[in-house]
């Protein structure tokens, strides 16, 4: 089982619905551990491997990246049970918590506000891309 950070891009774009919805609200609404949803689109005009990210109210709140949008696809595509929660909004990013091959994802453990400099996050995104391959 992969356990791994995503960054969800496309945040600060409406959607195409009659509402215009805005999903940068929708994620300020969210607590961190909300089920999230994420949806290959294979017919996507811009990008075939790109994988929308929607809220539990069925809203959606923008992509996962272009680099990891393929692996996560296809492990989605061969049938592996993929996961992912909400972990937060940290400035102009907001982050899904995502394991691949069974299980929930865990959040990250909060630090103690005496021990880091609360401007920065209680999480990091992962690095370049998981050793498992990206």
């Amino acid at each position: 089982m992969k356990e791994l950070t995503l960054a969800i891009v496309g945040i600060d774009f409406p959607n195409n619905d009659r509402a215009r919805s805005n999903r940068r609200s929708e994620l300020m609404l969210l607590l961190p551990g909300a089920p999230m949803t994420l949806v290959p689109e294979p017919r996507n005009p811009v990008d075939p491997h790109a994988v929308a990210v929607f809220s539990p109210n069925g809203l959606q709140v923008g992509y996962l990246s272009a680099e990891r949008a393929p692996w996560i696809g296809a492990r989605i595509r061969a049938g592996d049970e993929v996961v992912a929660i909400y972990q937060g909004l940290v400035g102009g990013a907001g982050y899904l918590r995502v394991r691949v091959g069974g299980g929930a994802p865990t959040l990250p453990v909060a630090r103690d506000a005496d021990e880091s400099d609360r401007s920065e996050p209680d999480f990091w995104p992962d690095p370049e891309g998981p050793e498992f391959g990206a």
